[in-house]
Protein backbone atom coordinates (compact mmCIF):
# COMPACT_ATOMS: atom_id res chain seq x y z
CA UNK A 1 0.00 0.00 0.00
CA UNK A 2 2.83 2.41 0.85
CA UNK A 3 4.36 1.98 -2.60
CA UNK A 4 1.00 2.75 -4.23
CA UNK A 5 0.75 6.02 -2.30
CA UNK A 6 4.33 6.94 -3.20
CA UNK A 7 3.70 6.09 -6.87
CA UNK A 8 0.64 8.34 -6.86
CA UNK A 9 2.67 11.10 -5.19
CA UNK A 10 5.35 10.98 -7.89
CA UNK A 11 2.65 10.77 -10.58
CA UNK A 12 1.08 13.92 -9.15
CA UNK A 13 4.43 15.69 -9.50
CA UNK A 14 4.58 14.67 -13.15
CA UNK A 15 1.02 15.89 -13.64
CA UNK A 16 1.86 19.20 -11.95
CA UNK A 17 4.94 19.59 -14.11
CA UNK A 18 2.76 19.06 -17.19
CA UNK A 19 0.29 21.69 -16.00
CA UNK A 20 3.12 24.17 -15.39
CA UNK A 21 4.49 23.55 -18.89
CA UNK A 22 1.02 23.88 -20.39
CA UNK A 23 0.50 27.19 -18.57
CA UNK A 24 3.88 28.40 -19.81
CA UNK A 25 2.96 27.45 -23.38
CA UNK A 26 -0.47 29.10 -23.10
CA UNK A 27 1.06 32.32 -21.79
CA UNK A 28 3.45 32.42 -24.75
CA UNK A 29 0.42 32.67 -27.04
CA UNK A 30 -0.78 35.84 -25.30
CA UNK A 31 0.24 39.22 -26.62
CA UNK A 32 1.25 40.65 -23.26
CA UNK A 33 2.28 38.70 -20.19
CA UNK A 34 3.54 40.52 -17.12
CA UNK A 35 7.15 39.63 -16.27
CA UNK A 36 6.08 38.79 -12.73
CA UNK A 37 3.85 36.01 -14.00
CA UNK A 38 6.72 34.42 -15.91
CA UNK A 39 8.96 34.62 -12.83
CA UNK A 40 6.25 33.06 -10.70
CA UNK A 41 5.93 30.15 -13.13
CA UNK A 42 9.69 29.67 -12.96
CA UNK A 43 9.47 29.53 -9.18
CA UNK A 44 7.03 26.63 -9.54
CA UNK A 45 9.83 24.61 -11.13
CA UNK A 46 11.98 25.23 -8.05
CA UNK A 47 9.15 24.31 -5.71
CA UNK A 48 8.43 21.15 -7.69
CA UNK A 49 12.09 20.12 -7.49
CA UNK A 50 11.97 20.62 -3.71
CA UNK A 51 8.83 18.49 -3.50
CA UNK A 52 10.50 15.68 -5.42
CA UNK A 53 13.52 15.88 -3.13
CA UNK A 54 11.25 15.73 -0.08
CA UNK A 55 9.43 12.74 -1.57
CA UNK A 56 12.70 10.83 -1.94
CA UNK A 57 13.53 11.63 1.68
CA UNK A 58 9.98 10.59 2.59
CA UNK A 59 10.62 7.15 1.10
CA UNK A 60 13.73 6.83 3.24
CA UNK A 61 11.84 7.92 6.35
CA UNK A 62 9.09 5.40 5.67
CA UNK A 63 11.68 2.64 5.24
CA UNK A 64 13.23 3.64 8.57
CA UNK A 65 9.76 3.89 10.18
CA UNK A 66 10.60 7.39 11.33
CA UNK A 67 6.97 8.52 11.56
CA UNK A 68 7.68 11.96 12.99
CA UNK A 69 9.85 12.73 9.97
CA UNK A 70 7.25 11.19 7.65
CA UNK A 71 4.61 13.54 9.05
CA UNK A 72 6.92 16.53 8.73
CA UNK A 73 7.83 15.73 5.13
CA UNK A 74 4.22 15.12 4.15
CA UNK A 75 3.26 18.46 5.71
CA UNK A 76 6.03 20.23 3.79
CA UNK A 77 5.03 18.61 0.49
CA UNK A 78 1.39 19.54 1.07
CA UNK A 79 2.32 23.09 2.05
CA UNK A 80 4.37 23.56 -1.10
CA UNK A 81 1.48 22.23 -3.18
CA UNK A 82 -0.86 24.68 -1.50
CA UNK A 83 1.56 27.52 -2.29
CA UNK A 84 1.55 26.66 -5.98
CA UNK A 85 -2.22 26.13 -6.07
CA UNK A 86 -3.00 29.43 -4.33
CA UNK A 87 -0.52 31.42 -6.40
CA UNK A 88 -1.71 29.88 -9.67
CA UNK A 89 -5.28 30.71 -8.72
CA UNK A 90 -4.27 34.32 -8.04
CA UNK A 91 -2.49 34.52 -11.41
CA UNK A 92 -5.53 33.17 -13.24
CA UNK A 93 -7.84 35.60 -11.47
CA UNK A 94 -5.55 38.53 -12.29
CA UNK A 95 -5.24 37.52 -15.93
CA UNK A 96 -8.97 36.94 -16.33
CA UNK A 97 -9.72 40.31 -14.71
CA UNK A 98 -7.18 41.91 -17.01
CA UNK A 99 -8.74 40.36 -20.12
CA UNK A 100 -12.26 41.29 -18.98
CA UNK A 101 -11.37 44.97 -18.50
CA UNK A 102 -13.42 47.13 -20.88
CA UNK A 103 -11.60 48.76 -23.75
CA UNK A 104 -11.74 52.51 -24.40
CA UNK A 105 -14.26 51.90 -27.18
CA UNK A 106 -16.49 49.94 -24.81
CA UNK A 107 -16.44 52.65 -22.16
CA UNK A 108 -16.75 55.61 -24.52
CA UNK A 109 -19.90 57.64 -23.95
CA UNK A 110 -21.63 58.46 -27.24
CA UNK A 111 -24.25 60.79 -25.70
Amino acid sequence: MESNIIERLFASFTELEGAINKARYTLKTRDVVPDGVVRRLESYDTILAKQRSLAVALCESIAQKNWDEVNRQVSLINGLSAMIRDDAKAILEALSTESEAPTDAETENFC
